[in-house]
This record gives C-alpha cells, structure tokens and sequence, in this order.
C-alpha cells in the first residue's frame, strides 16, 4: 500500500517473558506472527508487508499477564481486528497473540495503553 506505513503488532505476556527462557519467548513471538500472517495471506497488506522482505516493520508490545491479553484478545475481536492468538500446547497456556500486518494509522490508537517489551 503506497504511502502507508504498514506494521505487524505482537503482544507478548510479560510474566513470562521475565520468567520464561529467552528462546523460548522468541519463538512463541515467531509462533504468533507467522500464524497470523498465514490466517490472513491472502489480505493485500499482508501481502504488500510479506512483499517488503528485508524492510518489513514488526512491533512488539507487552501485555502485563494472562487477563490483560485476553482483555486485548477480547477488544480486538469487538473491533473486528484480524489478529491470531497462540497457546502453548500442551500446557494450553495463552502467551502471545499478533495482528496481522496492518496500515499503523488504523490500530495503533487500540494498543496505546501497552509498552514495548524490552
């Protein structure tokens, strides 16, 4: 989409991301994203975002804990927001969810309220 910024957003639980292996955080981020980018491949921005290759921009977000990303989950469904959550299996824990990529005018506003995970 010329002229428009597009950006996938991840949000990861931050108790487990200060809790859990750093490898294993990354994968379930990698999980998140590429599940959401295949749910929706067929959208023109996930197409045009996937068709960036080495400039594509991902975001990730925090979410403080379980409730705070199934509130996200939760607001996101209510504003038909395209997006995937991931569950760990076996465990069925939720630890991530991810939008798929999207202009960053159009939801930015909705994920305000959660910081970057560094």
């Amino acid at each position: 989409m010329a002229g428009q910024s597009l950006v996938q957003y991840v949000v990861l639980r931050g108790d487990l991301a200060r809790s859990w292996p750093l490898g294993a955080v990354v994968a379930q981020g990698c999980h998140a994203a590429l599940a959401a980018a295949h749910a929706f491949r067929e959208h023109p921005d996930t197409a045009a975002y996937l068709e960036r290759g080495g400039h594509m921009r991902t975001v990730v977000l925090e979410a403080p804990d379980e409730a705070a990303l199934a509130a996200l989950g939760a607001t996101l469904r209510e504003l038909r927001i395209d997006h995937r959550a991931w569950t760990e299996l076996p465990e069925g824990v939720p630890t991530r969810l991810a939008l798929r990529p999207y202009p960053r005018e159009q939801v930015q506003k909705h994920l305000r309220g959660l910081r970057l995970l560094h």
